[in-house]
């Protein structure tokens, strides 16, 4: 008959094994341990943070907005503009996309393209949505006009 092994006990076998479990806890929880040769030693030199905007430019080009839609209001317009997104208020209801088309209508007005160019990307059921703008115009350039569309 063919016996399986078994592996001989090892009176250190237990602290090994513990302290494999010790260090592994350790290096989840960001603990101290010892640095590798050639690894920077300094992670303090990240990038800059960006300032944040509601406005950016994706990798293809084309300017994005974070918008924080508002449907079922009794006139359109662009209420607030903050850090994380644009608030606008929608004379549509929330119902059949009626409040995203009315939304691309609306964006295409303040910022002066056709209908066409503005496009929902993100969000169609979402009051959190990205509009993304096919237009050859600049995020700053768009972040002016929703900034003098908030003053008005």
């Amino acid at each position: 008959m063919l016996g399986l092994a078994l592996p001989a006990f090892r009176p250190g076998a237990r602290f090994l094994v513990s302290s494999l479990r010790v260090a592994a806890q350790r290096r989840r929880e960001g603990g101290a341990t010892m640095p590798r040769k050639g690894k920077a030693q300094n992670k303090d030199t990240a990038k800059p943070a960006a300032l944040s905007s509601p406005v950016a430019t994706d990798k293809s080009g084309c300017v994005t907005i974070s918008v924080h839609a508002k449907p079922g209001s009794k006139f359109n317009a662009v209420t607030d503009l903050t850090t994380e997104a644009v608030g606008v208020a929608i004379a549509a209801p929330p119902s059949e996309g009626e409040a995203n088309m009315e939304l691309c209508r609306f964006l295409s007005k303040v910022l002066e393209v056709k209908k066409s160019e503005v496009v929902l990307e993100k969000g169609g059921k979402s009051r959190e949505k990205i509009v993304k703008i096919l237009a050859p115009v600049t995020a700053d350039e768009v972040l002016e006009k929703l900034r003098k569309e908030t003053a008005s």
